[in-house]
């Protein structure tokens, strides 16, 4: 009996001290944690996120200031916008904020988040890096791709030559030239053709669209990334979305390194002609600290193609090659006429 009553004092304590730890630390939080909406059981905050998220996000930084923290479902998230909280994150403690939250986008539209935009940070997004800047994207080999360029700009001022003199929607000349440029450059060939009647994987506006479903999932609000154990649950349908997307990339990859790998093994004196090449050499070198594989391969493609293909909506870099066909465009008369209908 006295043994018991010991018992019962003990779970009395140990609930009171659970308690009091509960209370204390929850002050704590409220002293040193930023401010911010108060949040709903089970979503958080979730609630106030609508369909363009950074413009909900900026709503929410004018009542509660430049740093303030919300709680998307089971996960706090802090929010700054301002410039010198950025520069806390982005570069003053940069190597703590470095990686990026795990989520499914990451697993299934970048082959299990092997592409370094979704890798954690680490050994293999170091190497990753690395090879983008040794290896694919360096100054003597973007300077090997020049006629490329030349060849392809030289081809839409041709077709804007003759459409002369009627309303010429530039946008799309333009977005179709810079996929013929970062195909051939990335891939050795066009893969993607403006005419049904090439002999092309897809065309222009087939593989546009499976870009801008690229995009829009990766830039998604899926609940059950923030409330993981509804996640099998795939309540808004963007997991059903990714695997069917994942399906029709692969098949595009898999051409492609077919293509390649039969080719490397023809040729006897092998020399890389694209990019794909040189990431097919690395796969066999020795002295990479983390081994490549097929995944990594796909995955580093899918990277640096995509990147390049947002044409429609980067004016950034539809504005590098709308410079470089102005530049050439003394030969078409009334050139101001031609760009009607471009935004």
């Amino acid at each position: 009996m006295e043994t018991h009553s010991w018992i019962v004092l003990a779970m009395t304590w140990l609930a009171t001290l659970a308690i009091l730890s509960k209370v204390f630390n929850y002050r704590h939080c409220q002293r040193t944690s930023p401010p911010g909406p108060k949040p709903w059981p089970i979503i958080g905050n979730l609630n106030l996120i609508g369909p363009l998220p950074h413009q909900s996000l900026h709503k929410l930084s004018q009542k509660y200031g430049h740093l303030m923290q919300l709680k998307f479902g089971s996960y706090s998230v802090v929010v700054t916008s301002s410039a010198e909280m950025a520069k806390q994150f982005l570069k003053t403690h940069d190597h703590i904020f470095s990686s990026r939250p795990v989520i499914v986008a990451g697993k299934y539209t970048t082959y299990n988040y092997s592409n370094i935009t979704w890798s954690p940070y680490g050994p293999y997004w170091r190497q990753g890096r690395k090879i983008f800047l040794t290896e694919l994207f360096s100054a003597k080999r973007l300077e090997s791709y020049e006629y490329i360029r030349v060849e392809e700009r030289q081809a839409v001022i041709s077709q804007l030559f003759a459409l002369s003199g009627k309303p010429i929607m530039l946008r799309g000349h333009i977005s179709h030239m810079t996929l013929s440029v970062m195909s051939r450059i990335v891939l050795g060939k066009k893969y993607i053709s403006g005419s049904l009647h090439d002999k092309s994987v897809s065309t222009v506006e087939e593989f546009q669209e499976m870009l801008d479903e690229l995009f829009f999932l990766n830039g998604v609000v899926n609940v059950g990334d923030w409330i993981p154990w509804i996640d099998f649950l795939d309540l808004q349908g963007y997991v059903k979305r990714m695997k069917a997307l994942s399906k029709k990339f692969e098949r595009f990859h898999d051409l492609v390194l077919g293509e390649h790998i039969a080719r490397k093994e023809e040729e006897k004196d092998f020399v890389a002609k694209d990019m794909v090449d040189v990431l097919l050499q690395l796969l066999d070198d020795p002295n990479l600290e983390i081994k490549l594989n097929g995944d990594s391969v796909k995955a580093f493609i899918q990277g640096k193609r995509d990147e390049a293909f947002i044409v429609p909506g980067s004016s950034v870099f539809l504005g590098q090659h709308q410079f470089d066909v102005i530049g050439n465009l003394v030969i078409l008369p009334k050139f101001g006429h031609t760009t009607r209908g471009f935004d």
